[in-house]
C-alpha cells in the first residue's frame, strides 16, 4: 500500500481535505475548558463517559448503519486501543487537576502531540525535512512552555512543583500526548479509507462506565449547565474526529500536524472565555512563538511516498 502525504501537487497547495483535517484543529480548541467545566459539574470519570456516550450516539446517529461495518481487526484492535487511551487520558488529567490553572497547564502537556506527530512522521520516513525543523520545533516548544507557565515565564520549579504535586494528571497527560501521534500514523496505515471514530466512541464510553461503576465516584446529579456542556462537546468531539479521521487519510499529514501548533494557543483562549480566566502578556508572547514555530516547522517539510 503506498502512503502519501499530499498527492501530486505543488508542495504548498493546501487541498479540501487538508483543511477538513484543520478544520478539527479549531474544535478541539474547546476541549480544556469544556472538559474542565464538564468534570466540575458531573466528576472527572462521571463527565467523560457522559460526553463519549452523547459523542457516540450523535457519530452513530450521523453515520447511519454503515457505523458498524466491518473493520480490519488490525485497526480495530491497534486503533481503537489508542484512540481509546488517548481520550480516556486526557479527559481524566484534565478532571483530577486540582485547580483550573492547572487543567489548563495539563492541556498544554497534552499538546506536545503535533511535534511528537512530525518527529515520528521523519522518523518513519513519511516525510522529510530540513535543519529548519529543528529551530521550528524548539520555538514551537518554547512557546508552549511559556503559555503553561502563566505570567512567570518559563518557570521550570513551577512546572516541576506542579508535576511533584499532581503526577497522575501530568503523566495521564504525557500518554495522551505520546499516543495521539501513534494512533494518526496507523490509522493512515491500516484504516483501508474506513472510518471507526463512531466505534471508537462507543468503546470509549463503555470504558469510562465500566471505570464509573467498578470504582468509588460522586453520584451523578442533573446539571442544566452541565448537560448543555456536555451536548455541544459530544457535536463538536463527533465533527472533529470525523473532519481529522477524512484529513489523516486523504489530506496532508504534515500540514495538519503543524497546523495544530495553533492548538494551544486557541485552547488557552478558548479556556480563558469558557473558565473566565483572563491570561496575561506572556500568553502573547508564547503564541507568537508558537504560531512562528509552526510556520518554520512547514517550511521545512517536503512531499514523499512510501511503500509499506
Amino acid at each position: 500500500m503506498s502512503v502519501q502525504t499530499s498527492g501530486q501537487l505543488p508542495r504548498h497547495t493546501i487541498e479540501l481535505p487538508t483543511l477538513t483535517g484543520v478544520s478539527a484543529v479549531f474544535m478541539w480548541s474547546t476541549t480544556v475548558g469544556l472538559y474542565r467545566g464538564i468534570s466540575e459539574a458531573f466528576g472527572a470519570v462521571g463527565g467523560s463517559a457522559l460526553i463519549f456516550t452523547v459523542s457516540a450516539v450523535i457519530a452513530v446517529l450521523c453515520t447511519g448503519p454503515s457505523a458498524f461495518s466491518a473493520l480490519s481487526k488490525r485497526y480495530l484492535i491497534i486503533g481503537g486501543g489508542l484512540f481509546i487511551t488517548y481520550e480516556t487520558a486526557l479527559a481524566l488529567a484534565i478532571g483530577y487537576a486540582t485547580t483550573r490553572q492547572q487543567a489548563l497547564e495539563v492541556g498544554t502537556v497534552n499538546y506536545l502531540w503535533p511535534s511528537f506527530t512530525i518527529a515520528l512522521a521523519v522518523w518513519l520516513g513519511y516525510q522529510r525535512a530540513d535543519w529548519r525543523m529543528i529551530p521550528g520545533l524548539l520555538l514551537s516548544l518554547t512557546g508552549i512552555l511559556w503559555v503553561s507557565s502563566g505570567d512567570r515565564g518559563i518557570s521550570f520549579t513551577h512546572i516541576i512543583h506542579n508535576i511533584g504535586t499532581n503526577p497522575v494528571a501530568y503523566g495521564l497527560a504525557l500518554i495522551a500526548a505520546t499516543a495521539w501521534p501513534v494512533y494518526t500514523i496507523i490509522t493512515r496505515a491500516i484504516s483501508e479509507g474506513k472510518n471507526g471514530v463512531p466505534v471508537f466512541l462507543t468503546l470509549t464510553a463503555i470504558v469510562l462506565w465500566i471505570k464509573y461503576f467498578s470504582t468509588s465516584q460522586p453520584p451523578l446529579h442533573f446539571n442544566f449547565n452541565g448537560a448543555i456542556m456536555v451536548l455541544t462537546f459530544g457535536v463538536l468531539t463527533t465533527l472533529a474526529y470525523s473532519a481529522w479521521n477524512y484529513g489523516v487519510m486523504h489530506g496532508n499529514l504534515t500540514l495538519m500536524a503543524t497546523a495544530s501548533y495553533f492548538s494551544p494557543v486557541l485552547s488557552v483562549l478558548m479556556t480563558s472565555l469558557l473558565l473566565h480566566m483572563m491570561p496575561g502578556h506572556t500568553f502573547w508572547l508564547g503564541s507568537l512563538l508558537v504560531t512562528a514555530g509552526s510556520l518554520i516547522c512547514w517550511l521545512s517539510t517536503h512531499q514523499t511516498s512510501v511503500a509499506t
